[in-house]
């Protein structure tokens, strides 16, 4: 942008920027989940869903799974009822 002649860079702060897409923010809000007991299923949350993306495509059906039956399902090992309704487990 151009503010009295001169240009100024416009600086993206928007959480995917700064905590999925640079490296460093990343890992800082990776480690922030983690340390918080509250947060830390979301954290965990995280790092599977990472694993996910990673993974082979014929290992995805069991994953999926796994990842309702851990975070979606109420009672759950580490279930992130702060995602809602709209994350609830496909029947």
């Amino acid at each position: 942008a151009v503010q009295n002649g001169v240009t100024h860079l416009e600086e993206d702060t928007s959480f995917r920027w700064q905590c999925v897409e640079q490296p460093i923010g990343k890992l800082l809000f990776r480690r922030f989940l983690e340390g918080e007991p509250r947060l830390a299923a979301a954290g965990a949350l995280w790092a599977e869903l990472e694993a996910y993306e990673r993974c082979e495509a014929e290992e995805r059906p069991a994953l999926e799974a796994e990842l309702r039956k851990r975070f979606l399902t109420p009672g759950g090992e580490q279930h992130c009822a702060f995602l809602g309704n709209m994350a609830a487990p496909a029947g």
